[in-house]
C-alpha cells in the first residue's frame, strides 16, 4: 500500500468506533430477536434485506456492481464464513449458552486470527507487544464473565454443543475475515460487501426454510424491531466499517472487536435490561481497554519477501 493510498487516522478511528459500539449492541438485538424469530430466519431477513438495499445503493451512487462470476462468487463464500458460519452459530447459541459465556469463547477470534493470518497470508507479524496485548485481552475477559462462569455447575448436553459450536463459529469468521484479504480482486470494496450480505442473507434463508423456521416464528414489534436494528447498525454501519478496516488494517488489529463488544455488550445489558454490573465486570473492562491499547499500538513487521514473491508480485 503506497503512502497515498493509507486512510486518515481518522477514518481508521472512526471505523473502531463504528465496529466497537454497534457490534457490541448486537448481542442485546440478537438476544431479544431470537426469543420471537429463530436464528437461520431472523438471520435470513437481516441480510437479506441488507444486502440488497446496500446493492442498490451502491449501483444508486454509480459504483460497479456487476462483476466476474467468480469474484461474485469469492464474495460469497466470505459472506457465508462470515454471517453464517459466524453470526448464525452465535444466533442459535444465544438461545442456550449465557452470554457471558459466549463471550468468552468467542474472545479466542483474535488467536485465529494469528493462526490463520501467518498461514494464509504470511506478510506480516506482529510484535511482542501486540501478543502481549492478546494475552491480556483474553484475561481480561475471563475477569470479566468470571462470577457467570463460577455459578455454573454444569452445562447440559445443549449447552455443551452450543460451546462447541461457537468454537466452530469463531473459527469460520476469522476464516472468512482472512480470506476476504487474501482474495482482493479489484472489487469495490463496498459493492463487495454487499454482496456478500446478500449471500449470507440467501444462505441463511435456505437453512431456515430446511429446518422449518417459517412456521416457528411469532411476529412481534419487539422482535421485528430488534431485527431492523440489526439491518441498519449491525450490517449497513458496523459490518461495512469491519470489511472497510479488513482492507486497510492488520487483522490483528482489527480482532480487537472480540475484546471491546462484550464490554459494551455488557454494559448495554446493565442500562437497557438493568442487568447486575460489579466488580469483576469493572476490573474486567479495565483489562480489556488496556489490551486494546497494547495491540492497537503495536508496530506490525512486514516479512521480507523473498526474491521469487518479490518477482511474483
Amino acid at each position: 500500500m503506497t503512502k497515498t493510498q493509507r486512510p486518515s487516522r481518522f477514518a481508521v478511528i472512526l471505523a473502531f468506533g463504528l465496529v466497537y459500539l454497534f457490534w457490541g449492541s448486537t448481542y442485546l438485538a440478537i438476544d431479544i430477536a431470537v426469543q420471537t424469530i429463530p436464528p437461520a430466519l431472523m438471520c435470513g431477513l437481516r441480510f437479506s434485506i441488507a444486502g440488497v438495499v446496500m446493492l442498490a445503493v451502491c449501483a444508486a451512487m454509480g459504483r460497479k456492481v456487476w462483476y466476474s462470476a467468480k469474484q461474485i462468487a469469492l464474495s460469497a463464500v466470505v459472506g457465508i464464513l462470515l454471517l453464517m458460519g459466524g453470526n448464525l452459530t452465535l444466533s442459535w447459541a444465544e438461545l442456550t449458552v449465557p452470554s457471558g459465556l459466549a463471550a468468552l469463547i468467542i474472545a479466542i477470534t483474535p488467536l485465529w486470527f494469528l493462526v490463520l493470518d501467518s498461514l494464509l497470508l504470511g506478510h506480516h507479524r506482529i510484535s511482542g507487544r501486540g501478543k502481549a496485548g492478546l494475552a491480556l485481552g483474553i484475561a481480561g475477559l475471563f475477569v470479566l464473565c468470571w462470577p457467570e462462569l463460577h455459578s455454573t455447575s454444569a452445562m447440559g448436553r445443549r449447552e455443551f454443543w452450543a460451546s462447541v459450536a461457537l468454537l466452530g463459529g469463531s473459527f469460520l469468521w476469522a476464516l472468512g475475515s482472512v480470506l476476504s484479504k487474501r482474495w482482493q480482486s479489484g472489487m469495490d470494496v463496498f459493492s463487495a460487501t454487499a454482496w456478500q450480505v446478500t449471500a449470507a442473507g440467501a444462505a441463511n434463508f435456505l437453512f431456515a426454510f430446511a429446518a422449518g423456521d417459517f412456521s416457528r416464528a411469532t411476529w412481534t414489534t419487539r422482535g421485528v424491531s430488534a431485527v431492523l436494528y440489526l439491518v441498519v447498525c449491525g450490517s449497513w454501519i458496523g459490518y461495512t466499517a469491519y470489511i472497510w478496516l479488513l482492507e486497510h488494517v492488520p487483522t490483528s488489529k482489527v480482532s480487537t472487536y472480540a475484546y471491546v463488544n462484550p464490554v459494551v455488550a455488557v454494559f448495554l445489558g446493565w442500562l437497557v435490561l438493568h442487568e447486575r454490573v460489579d466488580r469483576f465486570i469493572v476490573m474486567g473492562s479495565v483489562i480489556v481497554v488496556l489490551s486494546v491499547i497494547l495491540v492497537t499500538s503495536a508496530k506490525v513487521e512486514e516479512k521480507e519477501l523473498s526474491a521469487v514473491e518479490a518477482t511474483a508480485n
